[in-house]
């Protein structure tokens, strides 16, 4: 299995990380086309994913997710 870390641009200008196992599936749950989504994006839809990267296990991705919301703004926008 592959998992993905990603940014998620918001309509707002923020941007929002996560990880999952499933991109297109996780996505559409953010954009209210599926139940689901994180309650921090519901109120800023639509969202665009800006960044991903892939990692062999979840402790990886979770890891990787850790690491990125630790970063300032200013890094993630360099890394898109």
């Amino acid at each position: 299995m592959k998992y993905t870390v990603y940014i998620l641009k918001c309509c707002d200008g923020t941007l929002y990380t996560g990880s999952t196992l499933d991109l297109e599936k996780r996505i559409r749950e953010h954009n209210g086309l599926l139940v689901g989504g994180a309650k921090y994006t519901r109120a800023r839809r639509p969202v665009e994913v800006v960044y991903k990267e892939v990692c062999k296990t979840l402790a990886e991705a979770r890891a990787r997710e850790a690491e990125i919301k630790r970063m300032s703004r200013e890094k993630k926008l360099s890394m898109i």
